[in-house]
């Protein structure tokens, strides 16, 4: 078969979308993926164009991500490449999909704590998603403590 592979590391830019239909869950969200550069004139990091993905999920899968993502979320995505062109209305639109194999978040920007799903309940509905949590305010960078320094333990009286 030959099939595009791609991963992509971005951020979950709408919050996940689940349906329950007759082929099982499904879960769709998009990710947004920019590129950063240096820029030898401003001796800084630039951020480059951003790239929107529509991330296609199945069963479980869809499941799990419709709980545990969030907009602004980190994440690592992999998955096979759809490029897709359709006339709407007179104009031509170009779509790139993924259809998710693994989902999951970038541990190289946070933290994460994984919780293992048992076996997949037939007889009662999927959990519903999380409730959504509110946008963050894209304009300006969010303002994040300094962590180079590792916390240091409260100091304890010996009496």
């Amino acid at each position: 078969m030959n099939e595009t592979m791609v991963c992509a590391v971005g951020n979950v830019a709408t919050q996940p979308v689940f349906r329950e239909l007759a082929a099982g869950p499904s879960a769709r969200f998009r990710l947004a993926v920019t590129s950063r550069y240096w820029d030898r004139e401003k001796d800084t990091w630039t951020d480059g164009h951003t790239n929107f993905f529509t991330v296609w999920a199945n069963r479980q899968l869809a499941t799990n991500a419709a709980t545990s993502l969030a907009v602004g979320d980190p994440v690592v995505v992999q998955g096979r490449l759809k490029v897709r062109t359709e006339t709407r209305e007179g104009q031509q639109w170009t779509s790139a999909d993924i259809d998710a194999v693994s989902i999951g978040h970038d541990l190289a920007r946070g933290t994460s704590a994984f919780r293992r799903t048992g076996k997949p309940d037939t007889t009662t509905p999927a959990p519903p998603p999380a409730p959504p949590r509110p946008e963050p305010n894209w304009e300006t960078p969010a303002e994040s403590p300094d962590t180079s320094a590792p916390a240091q333990p409260e100091p304890v009286a010996v009496t």
